[in-house]
């Protein structure tokens, strides 16, 4: 495998002012491994329970998303939650760790050589256990979120000194580095080890900085947003995947990597679960990119 995703596999319960949707495929690794899989072919590392449909594994596995790292037992993890008009932020009602709570990922050696690991938003406990048993990997890029920053920070720290991309959302680096300036905040996360660090900003876009240099990404002006549940996951995935299929990791390629990531979480908010990442096609994608860059024109 070139390129493996360790993240979440989830049934959801969603509810927007714009409809709700109940049992929908949800979870970190599905939404970042269905980004990736329009640029490269990802493997999932997760688990899921017994009572996991079926339909969902075999419409993964017809996108070309390998599944050998995809552990079952027990009861899949479930999410409740819902949006108001702020649609940036998501209310929690109700999640149920199930099989996910106990879980202890052991890679196929297929995934032992892959080059390109995305941990996305799961325990920091998970996310060390995979790169240890990963032999050598060119790049990872590693997600996170506020409750892994208060609960689990001495593990969160180990993973990020061995990332070279760091993805956070510009709350969650506000409350891990104790400031409310994102360029201090970036330089911060920076020292600790990654040669590069993404901010997103939801539907304002996301910031890029490397060591001497920053990169501003505008957010895509949606006419039509439904659900922005794994638009986070999705320009990860979408990121990592642009990455895999270029092998390129320097400045500018990088910046073209997180345009991808918007194009993709942007296309993510305008359906519940994966409906909208499904019906895209490439041509779309690159008629959106487009579209990006000639918004920053001038």
């Amino acid at each position: 495998m070139e390129l493996i995703i360790a993240g979440t596999v989830a049934l959801d319960d969603v509810k927007t002012p714009f409809g709700e949707v109940k049992g929908a495929l949800g979870g970190s690794a599905t939404y970042a491994a269905y980004a990736a899989s329009h640029f490269s072919r990802p493997g999932i590392v997760s688990v899921i329970g017994e009572d996991f449909p079926k339909q969902h594994l075999d419409m993964l596995e017809k996108r070309g998303i390998d599944l050998k790292g995809l552990k079952k037992e027990g009861k899949t993890f479930r999410w409740d939650g819902y949006y108001e008009f702020d649609m940036n932020e998501a209310k929690t009602l109700r999640t149920e760790l199930n099989a996910l709570e106990n879980f202890t990922p052991k890679l196929p050696e297929a995934y032992k050589k892959a080059k390109y690991v995305f941990l996305a938003n799961i325990d920091p406990g998970v996310q060390l256990a995979v790169l240890q048993q990963v032999k050598k990997p060119a790049w990872v890029v590693t997600d996170t979120m506020n409750f892994w920053i208060e609960n689990k920070k001495e593990e969160l720290m180990k993973v990020i000194k061995k990332t070279d991309t760091l993805l956070l959302n510009d709350g969650e680096a506000r409350e891990l580095f104790k400031t409310t300036n994102l360029v201090k905040a970036a330089n911060e996360a920076l020292k600790l080890g990654p040669s590069s660090v993404i901010i997103k900003k939801g539907e304002h876009g996301a910031l890029l900085f490397t060591k001497d240099k920053h990169f501003n990404a505008p957010g895509y002006p949606l006419e039509n947003i439904k659900d922005p549940t794994g638009c986070g996951d999705s320009f990860g995935g979408a990121l990592i995947g642009h990455l895999a299929s270029t092998k390129l990791h320097g400045e500018w390629n990088l910046r073209k990597a997180v345009m991808y990531g918007s194009t993709l979480a942007s296309f993510n908010a305008e359906e519940f679960s994966l409906e909208k990442l499904k019906s895209i096609k490439k041509e779309d994608i690159e008629k959106r990119l487009k579209e990006f860059r000639e918004m920053r024109e001038f």
